[in-house]
C-alpha cells in the first residue's frame, strides 16, 4: 500500500480517474474503489498529511477545499437527495494525504474490504 496514494498515484497521473470538479488547488473525483453507490473524493493538490497538520499558510487551500466540498455535496444532494461528508484521522486514515469523502446511497463494500 502507498503511504500517500493521492500524491503517488492520483496527482502523478499513474491511475485513471473520473474528475468531478477541479480548481487550481483542489481535485474532486469518483473514488477508484467506491464503498458507496455514489463515492467522491476531494483532495488538495498540495501535500497536506491530515486535518491535524494544517498550517496557517494552508488557509487559502483549505478554504478552496471546502468550497469544492460544498459545491460537490450540493450537487449530490440535488441528484440523490442526501450526502455524507467525512474524513479520517490517525489509524483510520489509510493514505496520509488530507482527503474528504462525499458519499450517498447504500454501502456497496464493507469498510474493512480492501
Amino acid at each position: 500500500m502507498f503511504e500517500d496514494f493521492y500524491c503517488e498515484q492520483v496527482l502523478n497521473g499513474k491511475i485513471s480517474i473520473q474528475k468531478v470538479l477541479e480548481t487550481e488547488n483542489v481535485l474532486a473525483y469518483y473514488h477508484t474503489r467506491p464503498f458507496w453507490e455514489t463515492h467522491i473524493v476531494v483532495i488538495p493538490k498540495k501535500h497536506i498529511s491530515s486535518l491535524l497538520t494544517l498550517e496557517k499558510e494552508d488557509e487559502k487551500v483549505f478554504l478552496e477545499l471546502f468550497s469544492v466540498i460544498r459545491q460537490v455535496s450540493e450537487n449530490v444532494v440535488k441528484e440523490k437527495g442526501a450526502a455524507r461528508v467525512l474524513t479520517n484521522l490517525g489509524k483510520y486514515q489509510e493514505s496520509k494525504h488530507l482527503h474528504f469523502h462525499i458519499n450517498s446511497g447504500n454501502q456497496i463494500k464493507p469498510d474493512n474490504e480492501v
